[in-house]
């Protein structure tokens, strides 16, 4: 294998797929990156098994056709250090030669063949989503999703896809996440998303994608990238039991005052207790230390006709708060110490309180 190609394509290309790779033992064909020519193109491909991706270059010059195998970190931090222009990658029996202007750097191969290879996937297995509104989708609840991974069904996101509905749900236990849709589709689907799926695809993808399925994968394709992720095996729970049925209480509260008085108190205490009268908010710090006090409030015409008194961890607020593009958002809840609601048009964040 011989050909010529972009340094900077390459390096961009070489740096997304860092996230795919085995780091922990170079000794694995996972820790390197496949290459093979395939007419005018390079294909790449890396894995750790767990999730996957694909992406093809424009080749400027091509010699010779071939594959190669090569560590993924290594050959990166080459490209990283040579000049703009362009770069030639050539291959013997048993290494990946790099070579730009005088110099030349040597990388060991692995048989190529024995790369792992990417699941294959029907194109009539479409999940009927608009791009954009899967990011925004998954973004908003991506805080809420579980990370302990004492139960792996909670360690990502749920796609629940009903007759004229979907949902994306994530909790820790502590708190649901739900962000709702109405859809056209008659199609039903439940799919389990891991975490780290999650991550990559945010950083990866905007807009202007289409998504695929199967029984085990998930699977995100561009012009430019295919990516790939086992789904979580698993039952997801009933979330749908935990959404109150009736609310006494919903008020409309600003986020910009809310958020400033939150962060006010979780500088001294994560839990803090929020006293909500007819024409005031007072916020006070809940803290093992007696000593250690911090206290706020904010004038407002909540509209409720009695004291109700709730406590929380701020960051739960806080992460729902940061995902909202309104001025406003609603608190919605019942008696002291039931679980209450955070709701900003179709994105919604239920939260288990603190008994103080």
């Amino acid at each position: 294998m011989k050909l010529t190609l972009s340094k900077n394509n390459f390096e961009i290309v070489l740096n997304n797929f860092q996230a795919f790779l085995d780091k922990k033992d170079s000794s694995q064909i996972t820790s390197h990156i496949y290459l093979e020519i395939i007419d005018t193109k390079l294909l790449l491909k890396a894995t750790d098994y767990e999730i996957g991706i694909e992406s093809k270059i424009d080749i400027n010059k091509k010699d010779s056709d071939g594959n190669a195998t090569v560590n993924g970190r290594k050959i990166l931090e080459i490209v990283k250090r040579l000049k703009d222009g362009e770069i030639i990658l050539e291959t013997d029996n048993e290494s990946l030669h790099i070579k730009q202007g005088k110099s030349k750097f040597k990388l060991p191969m692995f048989n190529a063949s024995e790369f792992p290879e990417l699941p294959e996937f029907n194109e009539n297995s479409k999940i009927n989503i608009e791009a954009s509104k899967f990011i925004h989708s998954i973004k908003k609840i991506n805080p809420a999703i579980e990370n302990s991974n004492q139960k792996p069904e909670l360690g990502g996101a749920f796609l629940d896809i009903k007759e004229y509905s979907c949902n994306f749900v994530a909790t820790d236990t502590r708190r649901l996440a739900i962000m709702k849709h109405d859809t056209q589709s008659i199609e039903k689907l439940s799919i389990i998303i891991p975490k780290k799926a999650i991550t990559e695809i945010l950083k990866l993808f905007y807009d202007e994608f289409e998504i695929f399925y199967n029984q085990t994968q998930l699977i995100i394709k561009t012009v430019h990238y295919t990516f790939y992720t086992k789904l979580i095996n698993g039952k997801y729970p009933d979330y749908e039991k935990i959404i109150p049925k009736n609310l006494k209480n919903e008020i409309k509260l600003p986020k910009d005052i809310i958020t400033d008085s939150i962060r006010l108190i979780n500088s001294l205490s994560n839990n803090i207790k929020l006293i909500i009268k007819p024409s005031e908010i007072i916020f006070e710090s809940i803290s093992d230390e007696s000593s250690e006090t911090a206290t706020t409030q904010i004038e407002i015409n909540t509209g409720i006709d009695s004291e109700i008194s709730i406590g929380a961890n701020s960051k739960y607020i806080l992460d729902f708060l940061s995902q909202i593009e309104t001025s406003d958002f609603y608190l919605c809840l019942n008696e002291p110490n039931t679980p209450f609601i955070l709701k900003n048009e179709n994105f919604l964040t239920i939260i288990m309180p603190i008994i103080f």
